[in-house]
């Protein structure tokens, strides 16, 4: 799975929105200086996260942006869909849509696995969990397996 310069950057925007005391909206230019995102870049994908619901835009002189709902209801896989579609693809379509046959029969098993793998962290992780710090224990699990920080 490879997770897009977009998904990253609208995973950190979302995440300085939930950190925003009281929720009170954030500028564009804020949450870009805050996390080193280029402005022009940042503004499109918060245009995707205000259609996709997960960010409300606020007009006037204090506006900006912020969460549309609670960040504990705003899970990384809602935020990533927002900007980049479906999880996870293979040739530009669903697992469950592909046929394989012959020797490559149990692929589909396997792509199928990688879908629900990534399901299981994305859907996990909210963003208020991100943002304290407290991620699931499944996630910590992850991350602390062997060899799970090497590049083979």
């Amino acid at each position: 799975m490879r997770v897009s310069a977009k998904a990253d950057y609208a995973v950190r925007a979302c995440a300085e929105l939930a950190a925003s005391p009281h929720g009170d909206p954030v500028a564009a230019e804020v949450l870009a200086d805050g996390q080193g995102i280029p402005v022009s870049f940042l503004e499109r994908i918060l245009g995707d996260l205000r259609r996709a619901g997960i960010v409300t835009s606020v007009r006037g002189r204090s506006g900006g942006y912020r969460l549309a709902r609670g960040a504990d209801a705003v899970t990384l896989a809602d935020v990533i869909r927002a900007v980049d579609g479906p999880l996870v693809t293979v040739r530009d379509e669903r697992p469950p849509s592909l046929a394989y046959e012959g020797s490559a029969a149990a692929l589909l098993e396997v792509w199928v696995a990688l879908r629900s793998s990534v399901r299981q962290v994305l859907d996990e992780v909210t963003l208020a969990s991100l943002v304290s710090g407290k991620l699931p224990a499944g996630v910590h699990a992850l991350a602390e397996a062997e060899g799970a920080w090497e590049n083979p």
